[in-house]
């Protein structure tokens, strides 16, 4: 799991069982990283109340520093906390995958029939 993981409240007080949510969520997110990158992340997370009342609508805004400078950011609103950071989780998830397509090799695809073909 990921252990540096920061979750801020910016006009939302931010209570223990979300806390442990949250970070259980987040910390999960290592298992999509590449091998070598998994100790060096850090994880920050802000909560933020938006709308006209108190308590209408939440703004999850999470950003994730890989080694080497790259930062992969996700951020949406839910009128649920606990919703909003699946909502992000998932959206980070799918970059983190796309990252690391970009990071390793692609192998060269042969088709099955260039295999038995002779080369002279």
């Amino acid at each position: 799991m990921i252990e540096k993981i920061e979750i801020t409240g910016n006009g939302y007080k931010i209570e223990e069982g979300f806390k442990k949510y949250a970070e259980k969520k987040f910390g999960k997110l290592d298992r999509y990283l590449p091998r070598g990158y998994k100790k060096d992340v850090v994880i920050k997370a802000i909560v933020s109340e938006v709308g006209k009342g108190k308590g209408e609508k939440y703004e999850i805004s999470m950003a994730m520093e890989i080694p080497g400078g790259k930062v992969i950011a996700a951020r949406d609103e839910c009128t649920n906390v606990f919703a909003g950071v699946d909502l992000v989780e998932t959206k980070a998830t799918g970059q983190i995958r796309r990252y690391k397509l970009e990071m390793q090799p692609h192998r060269q695809k042969r088709s099955l029939k260039n295999l038995f073909i002779r080369r002279k």
